[in-house]
């Protein structure tokens, strides 16, 4: 999917060495039923380190055993708590998960709607803001051409300005 940008890409003098280090593109949009499961790893991880947050998911997974609206909801506030997941990210899975079951958000869809009508389904719930559902467009339905202008990493560098550059 990726190859024909990689291509371009590899003849930049900045890029291509990137290229060769990480090697190819592996974002590859997931299943329909991996939705649910993926946004719920995304609110668990939001502002922790990479370890910190595959350690809380790990522990929600095996609490949930598979994770869907409804496993999540016969869980108590405190059962969710003890994975590692602060207060405000329990009522935040809660609420997607209200919202999936009362198809208020209708996530099996999301894939058919434009960037920006997704960005809007998903901010609807408590805990999603933009750069969140810019990540699900990124990293779960594989949409190339997302730049999350609000991603630390980006505005921590001048990645941004070298990359428009490079064009």
């Amino acid at each position: 999917m990726w190859q024909e940008a990689e291509k371009e890409l590899q003849k930049d003098k900045h890029i291509e060495p990137l290229i060769k280090k990480w090697g190819h593109c592996s974002i590859r949009s997931i299943k329909k039923q991996k939705y649910f499961e993926d946004l719920v790893n995304a609110i668990c991880s939001q502002q922790l380190s990479g370890k910190a947050a595959e350690t809380i998911f790990s522990r929600v997974k095996k609490l949930l055993i598979k994770i869907t609206p409804k496993n999540i909801l016969s869980k108590s506030d405190q059962e969710l708590r003890d994975c590692g997941l602060s207060w405000q990210k329990v009522s935040y899975i809660k609420d997607l998960a209200v919202q999936t079951l009362n198809s208020k958000l209708e996530i099996l869809k999301l894939n058919k709607l434009s960037d920006e009508e997704i960005i809007n389904e998903l901010t609807k719930v408590k805990g999603i803001g933009r750069w969140t559902a810019e990540m699900f467009l990124m990293f779960s339905l594989a949409r190339p051409d997302i730049l999350p202008k609000d991603d630390l990493g980006i505005n921590k560098t001048v990645a941004s300005w070298y990359l428009w550059r490079s064009i």
